[in-house]
């Protein structure tokens, strides 16, 4: 089969699949992933993205619809496809009693590559286990354990990596470690997808962010465009004298009072052509309400996954 040269590395269309049970895992999925992309994909729990990954590494039976990887049918053309493909799952399942260097090098057996201690090597040096590359397994640290899982998914030299929750567990200090860990993967071609459910994590090193929810993609963005469409931005204004209530003539500015009455917040879309800001100003003015300081806030990735979950709850 001739491979793919264009942007678009995985292609998922009209992807179904319901359970003997009759649960719905994944309700007509349409997903393209970008060549070199951090993609994120954020869920609440039961969302679907386990059966989604599963389905595109080759683990679960797809229902309905295709997926290609490169150009390769993951059905017709599966061994070629899931060479591709490096899967880091949730949890962590490793050989408890083998060194590193052991159980990395086993894991590129798997996929009958030859031997290359030399590219083994490396991916230990990457990931900060050439130290620990004769330590037993069990004798590690969770994050530690967590490194590992990446190296045997890297060994047989795939060209997209599925990290499912990769922090999970970890504190944060070491998640701020993972995630320059991805990064670094990123620049030397591969292309990664990640879920997870904490929301900095997405905001902080994703290129696009996808929502799935309920077996649908709700939606997939670049982040910085997710946001600006998505966003809103409040205007707060610290007022010289704190406020009881609000007076009737300012209702149509739809105004939030905080702080014990010492704030003032205006909710506005970021898509409007009008802020509205002049005419609360103005209003503001009429009613004899002083501010001694405004400062604005843009919605978080937080705020926009949240409001788009609610939408379908």
């Amino acid at each position: 089969m001739t491979i793919s040269s264009d942007s678009t590395l995985i292609t998922v269309r009209n992807l179904c699949k319901v359970y003997d049970n009759g649960f719905v895992a994944l309700d007509n999925v349409n997903l393209e992933i970008k060549r070199g992309e951090i993609l994120a994909l954020l869920r609440p729990n039961g969302a679907g993205k386990t059966t989604l990954i599963s389905i595109i590494c080759g683990i679960v039976n797809p229902g309905t619809g295709s997926v290609t990887v490169d150009g390769y049918d993951i059905v017709d053309d599966y061994r070629a496809s899931r060479s591709l493909i490096g899967l880091v799952p949730q949890e962590l399942a490793t050989d408890a009693f083998e060194t590193v260097h052991t159980t990395v090098s086993f894991s590129r057996g798997l996929f009958d590559k030859p031997k290359n201690p030399e590219f083994i090597n490396r991916v230990l040096k990457s990931l900060s286990l050439w130290d620990k590359r004769d330590n037993i397994i069990k004798e590690l640290s969770g994050g530690m354990k967590r490194r590992v899982m990446i190296a045997k998914a890297l060994s047989h030299e795939p060209r997209i990596l599925f990290l499912d929750e990769p922090t999970a567990g970890v504190d944060v200090e070491l998640r701020k470690d993972m995630w320059q860990v991805i990064r670094e993967l990123r620049e030397t071609g591969v292309t990664i997808i990640l879920t997870t459910h904490y929301i900095e994590e997405a905001e902080e090193i994703a290129d696009r962010v996808g929502v799935i929810n309920k077996g649908e993609i709700m939606l997939v963005e670049e982040k910085a465009e997710l946001m600006r469409k998505l966003g809103e931005k409040q205007l707060i204004l610290e007022l010289h004298q704190a406020l009881p209530d609000l007076p009737k003539s300012l209702d149509v500015h739809e105004l939030t009072l905080a702080d014990e009455g010492k704030q003032l917040i205006y909710t506005y879309d970021t898509k409007g052509e009008r802020t509205g800001i002049t005419a609360l100003l103005s209003d503001l003015n009429g009613a004899g309400i002083k501010f001694r300081d405004l400062k604005t806030e843009q919605s978080s990735l937080e705020d926009i996954f949240v409001r788009l979950v609610n939408k379908t709850s």
